[in-house]
């Protein structure tokens, strides 16, 4: 597994490492933890953009047809005049 070095300040770190023991775990689990997350939103997105594509290129191109006239887009079922 590969290591990585990060540079944070001592105040950064001290409390880094007081908020992983309270989680009864340890500050390399955590940024590993997130470094995990930050990889994998990278393929959710390319998933979903993928999938996307996919659903349009299947979808049949939709016309407006006709033009409505201002009265018949503006009217409203049981609206009164």
């Amino acid at each position: 597994m590969p290591n990585i070095t990060v540079t944070v300040s001592e105040e950064t770190y001290r409390r880094a490492r007081v908020r992983a023991a309270e989680l009864a775990t340890s500050v390399s689990a955590v940024v590993a933890r997130s470094l995990d997350e930050f990889a994998a939103a990278g393929t959710g997105a390319e998933a979903r953009t993928r999938r996307f594509e996919e659903l349009r290129a299947r979808t049949p191109l939709v016309s407006a047809g006709r033009r409505l006239s201002r009265e018949e887009l503006h009217s409203r079922p049981g609206k009164r005049r």
